[in-house]
């Protein structure tokens, strides 16, 4: 059997990985060597991703106005509206648009910009210019086969220049918010931070709900333990990226190497540690790695969207090594919290909001911090790109179209299941049972379809509701949905008749 090419998927979910490259992975591979896809077919597959991993009111506010423009087998081109806009996109989610466009399209694949021009009423005719993406990048690869330099043990142990930390400058304990909902996970970030490995917090796990601040909290160790020790060797990854780059080094006969690596770190940061669930032989290399580490004197730092003794399909020799230092939990930010992030994003983006608008926003957006950032960025969107005065009126209507969309209101998985189950006259448990039957299929997919649009549910997350099926599973699925809309009357009435049902 022909092995498999490396694998690089930072966010998106792995849980079949271990069975070998999906048939979608095969289809990216046939596009990029010149298929039948263009430009559009390539970037829908990439805002699939993105959309996975912002907010919906920032995909709305960013993503959604790029428009792809042509696709010569090495090079996307895409349409931006304006230079501000192409400011903004390089300055926050340079990194996200460049490891999508590299997993989709390849490792050497490029990405140029084209920003519309308006020279004012003596030259009517707008132009475009061209601009480059990714201009304050790294060309750092995210592969673990091509971070084979630094693996300790090679002939490179000693320079850690080129060590791949992959940390956000702009995540530090200076900018991040101190309250009461993470006062303990704050102040034991800072204590490990000091003295990484040396503290009775290890590991330290941090969890709570998505949008909080974790992954901004353990940047922010990983920035301050470089900032004192630019030789220490510091790692940032997630359990998938781990899933994965453990696949690859199997795959390749590169076990000993990976071994080496991840034992070699100081300090490793691992995001979402939830994920490892369900993947035995990953569990397994990952408590080895633990070990080695902890016994080591090194510091390890966890992150999880619930406590280690709530972790599904997680043996149990891990979580009570999960447990061994400290546990902290950060929750939803109070009222003065919520003014205080405003009042500091609003700083860092250069704009003074005024008192009456902060706290207008503070009142009505309660739960995420990442919806927070979201409602301001689509606020400096509308004054800026539609020429509007930033006053609470504005503000009113920015927050009314956050909490007014679906995922605002909390629509549930189960909820969806119900409806659709109804509307097609099938049982609920049959949209997650091992049939082909033709109308429990369409049932199920129109599921995933709606959940994937109306939630900001994971494709991850969606397919373990369906009997644990994997995310490939859920896009081919609103894939296959989106070509009945095309083409089929019926199925286009069932999905509006269904999203009107449940938006009510």
């Amino acid at each position: 059997m022909k092995k498999s090419e490396p694998l690089n998927l930072f966010s998106t979910s792995t849980s079949i990985a271990e069975a070998g490259i999906t048939s979608i992975e095969r289809q990216g591979r046939m596009e990029r060597s010149g298929g039948s896809s263009d430009a559009e077919t390539l970037w829908a597959r990439c805002l699939e991703i993105i959309r996975d991993n912002v907010s919906e009111q920032v995909f709305k506010t960013w993503f959604e106005q790029i428009r792809p423009q042509g696709w010569d087998g090495v090079q996307l081109t895409v349409d931006l509206p304006s230079q501000f806009f192409y400011e903004w996109i390089e300055e926050h989610y340079s990194s996200l648009i460049k490891k999508t466009v590299q997993k989709v399209l390849g490792a050497k694949a490029k990405l140029q910009y084209q920003v519309v021009v308006d020279e004012g009423e003596s030259a009517p005719d707008q132009r475009t210019i061209k601009l480059p993406a990714f201009r304050g990048q790294s060309q750092q690869s995210m592969q673990f086969g091509q971070q084979q330099q630094a693996v300790p043990g090679s002939p490179t142990q000693g320079n850690t220049t080129h060590f791949p930390s992959y940390f956000n400058p702009r995540y530090t304990f200076e900018n991040f918010i101190r309250g009461e909902n993470n006062q303990l996970a704050t102040s034991a970030a800072m204590a490990v931070a000091d003295n990484p490995g040396k503290t009775r917090y290890n590991p330290l796990v941090i969890y709570g709900p998505t949008g909080l601040g974790k992954t901004h909290l353990v940047q922010a160790i990983g920035n301050r333990v470089l900032q004192r020790n630019r030789n220490a060797k510091v790692l940032y990854t997630n359990s998938e990226k781990f899933t994965m780059e453990y696949i690859n080094a199997i795959q390749t006969n590169k076990l000993p190497e990976f071994t080496n690596f991840y034992r070699g770190v100081d300090v490793l940061i691992v995001d979402d540690i939830q994920f490892l669930g369900g993947k035995e032989r990953t569990q397994d290399m990952f408590f080895h790695t633990f070990n080695a580490l902890h016994q080591s004197g090194k510091q390890v730092i966890l992150t999880s969207d619930k406590q280690p003794k709530d972790l599904a399909d997680v043996d149990e020799r891990l979580i009570s090594r999960f447990q061994w230092g400290l546990t902290a939990d950060i929750q939803p930010p109070d009222f003065e919290t919520r003014m205080a992030i405003l009042q500091q994003k609003a700083m860092e983006e250069g704009v003074d909001l005024e008192g009456d608008i902060m706290e207008y926003i503070a009142r009505h957006i309660t739960t995420s911090v990442r919806e927070i950032e979201g409602c301001l960025i689509s606020l400096l969107a509308k004054v800026t790109l539609d020429n509007r005065p930033l006053n609470l009126d504005l503000a009113k209507e920015v927050v009314r179209s956050v909490t007014n969309a679906p995922a605002s209101r909390q629509l549930s998985i189960e909820e969806i299941k119900q409806e659709v189950s109804a509307y097609y006259n099938q049982t609920v448990d049959s949209l997650s049972a091992k049939t082909r039957k033709h109308e429990v299929v369409l049932a199920r997919q129109m599921c995933m379809y709606l959940a994937k649009q109306l939630t900001q549910m994971s494709l991850k997350s969606i397919g373990m509701h369906f009997g644990g099926r994997d995310h490939t599973t859920v896009l081919h699925s609103c894939q296959q949905i989106l070509n009945y809309i095309d083409t089929d009357r019926k199925v286009r009435q069932d999905v509006e008749f269904l999203k009107k049902a449940l938006r009510s």
